[in-house]
């Protein structure tokens, strides 16, 4: 096995536990334990601790899901029907399942919410890199919108709501275990933007 194996198995680990349980709850064996590597491994690949390995995968999902959004809005030229559609898909990638053990195998990389949440007063440097993915994705939603006709100052405003959207349907969706909140949502995205 490689040595870049095992620390891309810590990292995968990591951010699916970090995702499901938050980054205080999180502990460094728990993701040893996950990742199947020996314990000397994870200093060794991030001297800075658990902090390092959270901004790595704050950055993993950040690049994840910006690739899915983008690739998603391709799909449909009217920014209304490709934003809704990309909403609802959505809902495939939130975790709802009951069996930790079977999320950790199954999860994508689609929330950063709880390190956010959890880290934003304690740690600048996961704070900023929260808010880097925050806006990254809120500017996909943006050139969409642009490409689409709206000026640049109504789609950043519009960019922002659409995101803050998303972030709820998150938090509500994995609250409700139902994928509801992004289904009402996605609908009401054409109303949005007709206005």
């Amino acid at each position: 096995m490689k040595k870049s194996d095992t620390r891309d198995r810590i990292v995968e680990a990591a951010t699916v536990l970090f995702q499901l349980k938050g980054y205080h709850a999180t502990g460094l064996n728990e993701i040893l334990r996950e990742s199947n590597a020996p314990k000397g491994s994870l200093y060794y690949y991030f001297p800075d601790g658990k902090e390092q390995l959270a901004l790595e995968a704050v950055n993993l999902t950040k690049e994840f899901v910006e690739k899915t959004i983008k690739e998603r809005l391709a799909k449909i030229q009217d920014p209304a029907e490709s934003i809704k559609n990309s909403i609802e898909e959505m809902a495939d990638l939130i975790y709802t399942q009951k069996d930790e053990k079977l999320a950790l195998r199954s999860t994508k990389k689609v929330s950063i919410n709880l390190i956010a949440l959890e880290t934003a007063a304690t740690s600048e440097t996961l704070r900023k890199a929260c808010e880097s993915a925050f806006n990254v994705w809120q500017d996909a939603y943006t050139q969409k919108l642009i490409e689409g006709g709206f000026n640049r100052e109504k789609a950043e405003t519009l960019g922002l709501v659409i995101q803050s959207m998303v972030e709820g349907a998150i938090i509500m969706s994995l609250t409700k275990k139902s994928d509801k909140p992004f289904i009402e949502i996605a609908k009401q995205i054409p109303i949005l933007l007709a206005q």
